[in-house]
């Protein structure tokens, strides 16, 4: 007898299927959060070391020796960027007062300029002030318990990486076993092809980011110290690590620019050069160093982009958002490669078509998967 063909379900059971897996996988991270963003963490650093931890095996180091080195390298990294990041700090922190002082012809100017254009006189303003100050100090032990349990989170975060990078890296070959165990044998070749894309891609993109950071703070930094403004390394380097969150980050960090900058000056000039060097600098990275850098390998549409930012910050925090574009990439690799979740990597991807699939039939059918 001939082989029963398998059951097909309908197509609208399908896709609801899938629609309800996006949610309970959204509740998943949402629930599992901090059990996942450290995992998921120390799996894209594991790839990233990678490269190191070959090339100390190809020279005859042992296994667990080259683990150990190539984490100790990150740490070595993160701790340079701390060290970094302290001695900036602790220069703005010795201006403090002179920064007081600026606060406060600002704090006057904004007075004066409430009190000419909307008529709001002195004495209302202070009273407003005090309101607002005595709500703030209602529920500041709140926030302080909140920040506690946020500080000591970061801390379990960090105390985690490299036991997870550690271990993923010790039983990679394992855990590979069990990713192609998982599917039929007639599919482990396409699988292989996933596994060693995400790997190239995923690896691009993080070095990627690693060479921008330096970049755009040494060209910030350098940009802004050339025109004396204050505190120049301390706003390349917070303007660089924001700029990870495509779109949202520069946003934030063009704000905490200006605020800085406000503090250490009572002109307006300097707030003007630190718009425009900021401008000229993500400029020169969105269209000349960084796609020359990351290349064409990360295909993602601006719209997948932000609304993957938008929700990874509640599901899954800080680290979720600046996850989000490596996470997105993967997912599109992987829809891209099968039949059912094709049109997923469609709308995940920037190949736009160029008229309207409403009159073009040819647009409106799944491409062959690659």
């Amino acid at each position: 007898m001939p082989a029963k063909e398998p059951l097909q379900l309908p197509l609208t059971v399908r896709r609801s299927i899938e629609l309800l897996g996006i949610f309970v996988a959204g509740a998943i991270v949402y629930l599992g959060s901090g059990i996942i963003m450290p995992l998921l963490t120390a799996f894209f650093i594991a790839l990233l070391l990678l490269p190191v931890y070959r090339f100390l095996r190809r020279i005859k180091i042992p296994e667990i020796i080259a683990i150990v080195l190539s984490i100790l390298l990150v740490v070595l990294v993160v701790a340079g960027i701390v060290w970094f990041l302290s001695a900036q700090i602790g220069n703005l922190v010795e201006d403090f007062p002179q920064i007081k002082k600026n606060i406060a012809v600002h704090v006057d100017a904004i007075s004066n300029w409430l009190s000419e254009k909307l008529h709001v006189s002195t004495e209302q303003q202070k009273e407003l002030v005090n309101e607002k100050s005595n709500n703030l100090m209602d529920y500041g032990g709140t926030m302080l318990g909140n920040a506690a349990g946020s500080v000591s989170s970061v801390f379990v975060f960090v105390g985690l990486l490299p036991i997870y990078i550690f271990l993923i890296l010790f039983y990679r070959n394992l855990l590979m076993r069990f990713v192609f165990m998982w599917f039929p044998e007639g599919g482990h070749d396409k699988l292989k092809e996933v596994i060693f894309e995400t790997e190239s891609i995923i690896k691009s993109y993080l070095v990627g980011l690693l060479i921008q950071i330096t970049y755009i703070t040494v060209l910030l930094g350098g940009l802004l110290t050339l025109f004396k403004i204050e505190h120049a390394l301390l706003i390349g380097v917070m303007f660089a690590i924001l700029n990870l969150l495509p779109y949202v980050g520069a946003l934030i960090g063009n704000i905490l620019g200006v605020l800085l900058t406000l503090t250490s000056s009572t002109n307006i000039t300097p707030v003007i050069i630190v718009l425009a060097a900021i401008a000229v600098v993500q400029f020169l990275d969105n269209n000349i160093l960084m796609p020359r850098i990351v290349g064409s390998k990360v295909k993602i549409n601006s719209l997948a982009t932000i609304v993957g930012i938008v929700v990874a910050g509640p599901l899954a925090g800080i680290s979720g958002m600046f996850l989000s574009l490596p996470v997105i990439a993967v997912i599109k690799i992987i829809c891209d490669r099968t039949k059912q979740f094709r049109q997923w990597g469609i709308l995940l991807g920037d190949e736009r078509p160029k008229v309207s699939p409403i009159h073009f039939a040819v647009f409106r059918k799944k491409p062959k998967a690659s």
